[in-house]
């Protein structure tokens, strides 16, 4: 019994402390944006705070990021617009879904990262043209961002494993 309130605290204190980091990370992103005229947003930080939660929390909790960080964006800065927020929730929805699926059938924990995130941006950008224009999606593709999203999709993925990895040789010795 005393474990388990042990581990109960714990989560409840690691959850508390992802909110805090997530809800400020993204809060911080376009005054950084301005201020160092570089564009951070490049390194997604919804979904950098996603993937941690995913990692650190409950999939509830990074459920619940995947609608209140877009939404908190929005309400602090203005972005995204409220139709590309939605988007952007649905993405991240997505993405965690996908990879607490594909992470239970596999235990791959790259693969599981790596197809979550490619297959949750394939159906934001799929959304981008449905909703928006092609002009849309292409401006938003740009060579830049994908790369950055490319180089930021490989660390997340790389990141996630050797998490995974070192709880699972731990776990082994115990």
């Amino acid at each position: 019994m005393e474990t388990t309130i042990n581990y109960s605290k714990t989560l409840q204190f690691r959850t508390a402390l992802t909110d805090i980091a997530a809800l400020t990370f993204v809060g911080l992103v376009p005054a950084a944006s301005h201020l160092f005229k570089i564009p951070v947003y490049f390194i997604e930080p919804m979904r950098v705070m996603l993937v941690l939660s995913l990692l650190y929390s409950s999939r509830w909790n990074a459920y619940a990021l995947a609608i209140v960080l877009p939404l908190f964006s929005f309400l602090v800065s203005g972005h995204p617009a409220p139709v590309k927020m939605m988007i952007i929730m649905a993405e991240l929805m997505l993405n965690a879904w996908l990879f607490l699926q594909f992470y239970r059938n596999t235990k791959q924990a790259f693969l599981s990262t790596f197809g979550s995130i490619i297959l949750s941006k394939l159906f934001c950008y799929a959304m981008y043209l449905v909703v928006f224009s092609m002009a849309f999606v292409k401006e938003e593709a740009e060579i830049t961002f994908l790369i950055a999203q490319a180089i930021l999709t490989l660390l997340l993925s790389s990141i996630v494993w050797l998490i995974l990895y070192r709880r699972q040789s731990c776990a082994r010795k115990v």
